[in-house]
């Protein structure tokens, strides 16, 4: 299974101005909904998306990312317009 550092790192990969741009990001399992929860913070505004493992795998894998990164390009587009 994916560690949490693997897919934070990842994510950093893919979004390489996440923590530059003042938003913080976090990720975390949820073993309740058995899905990687990514939270991204800017202020005091947060939003959550969660990742099937199987897709997180993959993408840590380097064989798909797409459906990581279009969770994280639509989180990032909603906290871009607060």
């Amino acid at each position: 299974m994916t560690d949490k550092n693997e897919l934070c790192k990842k994510i950093k990969s893919i979004y390489p101005d996440i923590g530059e741009c003042g938003i913080n990001i976090k990720v975390d399992y949820d073993d309740a909904k058995k899905a990687w929860v990514v939270d991204l913070k800017k202020g005091t505004h947060e939003l959550k998306t969660y990742l099937e493992p199987k897709d997180a795998d993959l993408c840590i894998d380097g064989k798909q990312c797409v459906g990581l990164g279009i969770q994280i390009a639509q989180l990032r587009s909603n906290i871009d317009m607060i």
